[in-house]
């Protein structure tokens, strides 16, 4: 039961991570322009795995991966930090126009995404997760959405932005299993980085007096959400059905309110308690018939 727990842990920390962190982003997007911001968490999150490359390599649960060839590590990780990036630059855009908490909803629209495509690709979620994605996305709509749900320009640039997110994860399911997670990881920013400062130079002028102002929030962001948040992600999919993935990193929804409510002292109404009690209550019924087999 252990092993077949220790993917799920380890995306629930990825959500931790990640969710954790939006209040840093929050903060640096007074400071820097969004492509200046991916950039350079992008390539801060590349510095810190190669240089932690030994250390993190114990989170690899399969030993075998090192010896796959440096090329095809190469492809996947630039396949990935392509598709990476360009959901991340699209989110960006719709924040522009759209609220932040309806883009968190629309992004994480994923959930429903991730199993329609898998079917596609002859997987067929059991019942159970279908039930599980039907309450996340009604915890998330309670969440997330406070008003009505009106669609604009920024809002289709994160739909967008939440289509290219679940072919990454569907990506990293089909084509990360036998590779090394860190090393993954580690390619994928990387590409990311020299894509974001391509996108920088040509639209944006990098501002240093900016970047020193929150020079703070970007190396959490980097550290904690890329290096280990989308590296527990690598690692946790290997051993995770690609729908309940979904399920426990759209949680980083809940724990950015959590965070909101702990750092920020942003209370929370009950309509987004009962949001954050529906969308776990989610992953835990998703999460049961896996526990039931593994008990017989």
């Amino acid at each position: 039961m252990g092993k077949q727990l220790k993917g799920p842990i380890c995306l629930m920390l990825c959500a931790v991570f990640w969710g954790m962190a939006f209040s840093a982003q929050s903060s640096a997007m007074d400071h820097v322009q969004p492509y200046t911001f991916v950039f350079l968490r992008s390539a801060i999150t590349c510095l810190a795995l190669m240089a932690s490359l030994p250390l993190l390599n114990r989170l690899d649960p399969a030993r075998g991966a090192r010896t796959a060839s440096n090329r095809r590590h190469f492809a996947v990780g630039a396949l990935c930090g392509a598709f990476l990036v360009a959901a991340t630059i699209l989110q960006q855009i719709g924040l522009v126009t759209t609220t932040t908490a309806k883009s968190g909803f629309i992004t994480a629209l994923y959930i429903i995404i991730v199993p329609l495509l898998g079917i596609f690709l002859g997987r067929r979620p059991r019942a159970t997760l279908w039930l599980g994605v039907a309450l996340s996305l009604a915890g998330l709509y309670f969440l997330c959405v406070q008003g009505t749900l009106n669609v604009n320009a920024g809002d289709l640039f994160t739909f967008a932005s939440a289509l290219v997110f679940a072919v990454h994860i569907l990506l990293i399911d089909r084509l990360g299993g036998a590779l090394n997670s860190v090393k993954l990881s580690a390619i994928q920013f990387g590409v990311a980085a020299i894509l974001a400062c391509g996108t920088m130079l040509l639209f944006e002028t990098p501002d240093l007096d900016g970047i020193f102002a929150c020079w703070t929030d970007i190396l959490y962001v980097a550290i904690f959400s890329g290096a280990l948040g989308y590296t527990l992600q690598i690692v946790g999919q290997k051993s995770t059905d690609p729908t309940l993935a979904s399920l426990i990193l759209c949680l980083e929804s809940v724990f950015a309110a959590i965070g909101g409510w702990i750092v920020l002292g942003e209370a929370l109404s009950g309509r987004e308690i009962l949001g954050c009690a529906l969308m776990l209550s989610a992953s835990v019924v998703a999460l049961l018939p896996g526990r039931r087999r593994a008990a017989l």
